[in-house]
């Protein structure tokens, strides 16, 4: 039943409902896929690692919106209506344009959302003090996107950066466990505090970051509310089905779950259970 299920949703997409696509660069916005499901679990999706060209975090504007488009189409193609940019990098430099540039001249229903809009909507029932922290990737940092959208709804909420470099490398290739890993975390997140010590709150602000929370954690005073963004984002996206019935009414709900990769789907396999917290079997794709 389910292969005729996502071989229809091949087929003409004018009219036809379809999954919910999930994108990430990798192997991080599993941790986002793992909360989505948990909320919404009749629902069907797809979820896309672009694993051949990650990182994203440290390519220009351009690289990433160029890849970001073409796995937003493939998932288009692949029947989603709605999809999600389980990425920060790719929600900072590429969300903005693909929504103004790329979808209006889509005649069907088509939507794409990211991941830190949810976040900053919310921060503000986190922080006492008005001082935020966000651990990102360069790119992230760069964007100006975590401080662009707080300050549109938070104007006296400040916020301080400081990007992780080695972060996603050390998650990807399995090495955030190792002692190598603590020097580059405790590190980053120094740095971070030393900006203001009254930040009372620091956002994880890339997909991958959670693998490593139990190190930030204790390198936090205890008046510091680590944040990820799994469980928000997962909220968030219930409460915009919610709202739009329109494209609600478009998601199939059988509650089913496929997995693409741009690489290795053997290497996908082994590294995604660790991000998603059980095994998957994925296909390779070319985007």
């Amino acid at each position: 039943m389910c292969d005729t299920i996502w071989n229809d949703w091949r087929l003409s997409l004018k009219d036809q409902k379809g999954p919910i696509g999930v994108f990430d660069s990798g192997y991080g916005g599993l941790t986002v896929f793992r909360e989505i499901i948990n909320v919404l679990p009749q629902y069907d999706f797809i979820y896309l690692g672009d694993n051949a060209r990650v990182p994203y975090g440290n390519r220009s504007m351009e690289t990433v919106y160029q890849y970001t488009l073409e796995c937003v189409n493939k998932l288009f193609d692949l029947g989603c209506r709605l999809v999600i940019l389980a990425c920060n990098t790719a929600s900072a430099k590429a969300l903005r344009t693909i929504q103004q540039n790329n979808l209006d001249d889509r005649q069907d229903l088509r939507r794409v959302l990211g991941v830190i809009r949810p976040t900053a909507e919310v921060i503000g029932c986190f922080t006492k003090s008005n001082k935020v922290g966000v651990l990102a990737t360069q790119g992230t940092v760069e964007s100006g996107s975590y401080e662009t959208e707080i300050k549109k709804l938070h104007p006296d909420i400040k916020v301080y950066q400081e990007a992780c470099p080695m972060w996603v490398p050390l998650v990807e290739n399995g090495l955030f466990n190792c002692e190598g890993a603590d020097f580059f975390i405790k590190t980053n997140v120094e740095n971070l505090l030393q900006k203001n010590p009254e930040i009372d709150v620091v956002i994880l602000g890339c997909t991958h970051y959670p693998l490593l929370s139990h190190k930030i954690e204790k390198l936090l005073p205890p008046s510091v509310k680590l944040l990820s963004q799994g469980r928000l984002v997962a909220d968030s996206l219930k409460m915009y089905l919610e709202r739009h019935p329109e494209l609600d009414d478009l998601c199939t709900k059988y509650g089913t779950s496929k997995f693409y990769t741009t690489d290795s789907a053997v290497n996908f396999d082994k590294k995604a259970g660790l991000f998603l917290g059980r095994r998957v079997q994925s296909e390779f794709i070319e985007v």
